[in-house]
C-alpha cells in the first residue's frame, strides 16, 4: 500500500501574525534610543537646576540688600535720634551768644559775669559736637541754597555776586545734614555796572 506524501507544514495566518507583531515589536525598541532620551533628560534636569540656582541668586541678593537698608535706616535713626532735641537747644546758645556781645561794650564790672557765661557758651558747644552739630561757615562764601536761607541782597563792590555778606543766625549741621539754614545776606552788583566794567571811566587822549 503507498504511504501518502506528506504536506510540508505550511503556517497558518496565527502564526503569520505572531511574526509581524514580533517585528514590529524589535523595529519600535530598536528606534528609541536610550541614551538619546537620558541625554533629553539631563539637559531639562540642567536648564531646571540653572533656573534654580539664578532664582537663589536673585532672591539672596534681594535679602542682602534689604538686610543693609534695615542697617542703614536703624543707623540714621540713632544718629538722628536727637534731632528735635538738638533745634531746641540751639536758640538757648543764640542769646547766650547775644548776651555776651551785648556785654561785651558794658561796664568793666560785668566783665566776670561775661567770662562766666563764655565758660557756658563753649561747653554748651562741646556737648553739641558730641552730639555731631557743627556750625556753618556763611560769611565769604558763595550763598548755598541747600545751607543758606537769604534774607535779602545788598550792593557790593568789594564781594562778588551772589556772596554771602552778613549772617544774621548762624546755622548748624547734623551728620551733614541741615539741622538750621544759615540767615544770610546776599551781595549783588553795584546798580549801573555791568560784568567785566571798570568803576572808573578810562581816561581820554585829551586828559
Amino acid at each position: 500500500m503507498a504511504k501518502k506524501d506528506k504536506k510540508p507544514d505550511v503556517p497558518g495566518p496565527e502564526a503569520n501574525s505572531e511574526v509581524l507583531q514580533e517585528t514590529s515589536i524589535g523595529e519600535t525598541d530598536e528606534s528609541i534610543d536610550p541614551r538619546l532620551e537620558l541625554q533629553e533628560e539631563l539637559a531639562a534636569a540642567k536648564a531646571e537646576a540653572s533656573k534654580n540656582w539664578d532664582l537663589y541668586l536673585r532672591e539672596r541678593a534681594d535679602l542682602e540688600n534689604a538686610r543693609k537698608r534695615h542697617q542703614r535706616d536703624r543707623e540714621d535713626a540713632i544718629r538722628f535720634a536727637n534731632d528735635r532735641l538738638l533745634k531746641e537747644m540751639i536758640p538757648v546758645l543764640d542769646n547766650l551768644e547775644r548776651a555776651v556781645d551785648h556785654a561785651g561794650s558794658g561796664d568793666e564790672d560785668c566783665q566776670g559775669l561775661v567770662e562766666g557765661v563764655n565758660m557756658t557758651i563753649n561747653q554748651f558747644r562741646k556737648a553739641i559736637e558730641d552730639f555731631g552739630v557743627k556750625p556753618i561757615s556763611a560769611v565769604g562764601t558763595v550763598f548755598d541754597p541747600n545751607l543758606h536761607q537769604a534774607m535779602g541782597h545788598v550792593e557790593s563792590a568789594e564781594q562778588a555776586p551772589n556772596t554771602v555778606v552778613t549772617e544774621f543766625q548762624k546755622g548748624y549741621l547734623l551728620h551733614d545734614r541741615l539741622l538750621r539754614p544759615s540767615l544770610v545776606m546776599v551781595a549783588k552788583m553795584p546798580t549801573g555796572e555791568e560784568p567785566g566794567s571798570d568803576t572808573e571811566a578810562p581816561a581820554t587822549a585829551d586828559e
